[in-house]
């Protein structure tokens, strides 16, 4: 096989929402490949710090971009200063995204018994809530692409978005977010299409179950530290047997950067250690 097939080196790379759990994960393994890695944070001082950590991480430095994935003046804002830093970006990682409290219902069914307390089911959910998970997970998958995908014009690129196993199989209490990445999924068919005359490839990771800041509090009992009943019947239902690690997304991460899959364009790969192929029995 060709080495060189899999040679991410001096690529540009953009990963939004770098500074959470896989965005730190997908720029110290990038920077590790001797890609030129930048990363956007909406709040400066974290922003700072997580470059830091980064930085010591993979020993070499990252660029971390102050900009607001919602807030296309401050993507614009942030692509000039990464051009001026690096050159034009040949890859995008739409990485920002997550959940909301306001639009996870505190039941998973509707039964007889919460009849009396419709506050607990899919009737108590804020509409604010939805607003802020859609916007988050798919307005903020559109605008980073809208302009940073700008750059791969004339030249090719990639272009990865981080979807979710919510999106082929919904799970209970967490509507908004499952259905925002189902659109993310569709998005990036769409996109993959549209782009595809420009050789710009738009393709999707959708990992299975990690316990990250945005879903630890539905999977983690705080008081015990003990899994929740949901996160055992996560569990129960992976054949694998465990919850992911961020860097066992690494290898498809590269997989889709690199010239291995250069023919490959429109898809969602599951990283989710057989969760969606089994069927409970």
């Amino acid at each position: 096989m060709n080495q060189n097939l899999i040679d991410i080196k001096d690529k540009v790379c953009v990963i939004t929402g770098g500074c959470g759990i896989f965005g730190n994960v997908f720029a110290s393994g990038l920077i590790k490949m001797g890609a030129k890695v930048a990363i956007t944070d909406y709040k400066k001082g974290r922003c700072d710090t997580c470059a830091q950590r980064i930085a010591q991480e993979a020993g070499a430095p990252v660029l971390c971009v102050v900009a607001d994935v919602l807030k296309k003046d401050m993507l614009i804002e942030a692509k000039k200063e990464i051009n001026k830093e690096f050159g034009k970006i040949d890859v995008l990682i739409n990485g920002a995204g997550g959940n909301s409290p306001t639009s996870t219902t505190v039941d998973e069914f509707v039964t007889d018994v919460n009849l009396n307390q419709l506050s607990r089911t899919f009737f108590g959910l804020e509409l604010d809530g939805f607003r802020q998970v859609f916007d988050l997970n798919f307005l903020g998958t559109v605008l980073p692409t809208m302009v940073f995908a700008e750059d791969m014009l004339g030249r090719g690129g990639s272009v990865i978005n981080i979807s979710s196993m919510n999106s082929f199989r919904p799970l209970t209490k967490i509507p908004a977010y499952s259905a925002a990445k189902a659109s993310v999924n569709n998005l990036t068919q769409w996109l993959a299409a549209h782009f595809a005359k420009a050789n710009i490839r738009v393709n999707a990771i959708a990992p299975g179950f990690f316990v990250t800041r945005q879903n630890e509090y539905l999977l983690v009992d705080e008081k015990t530290k003990e899994l929740t009943e949901r996160g055992k019947r996560i569990i129960q239902n992976t054949p694998m047997g465990r919850f992911g690690n961020p860097q066992d997304v690494l290898g498809t991460l590269y997989y889709l950067i690199s010239d291995m899959s250069k023919f490959v364009t429109g898809v969602v790969v599951p990283v989710d250690g057989g969760f969606n192929a089994f069927s409970g029995v």
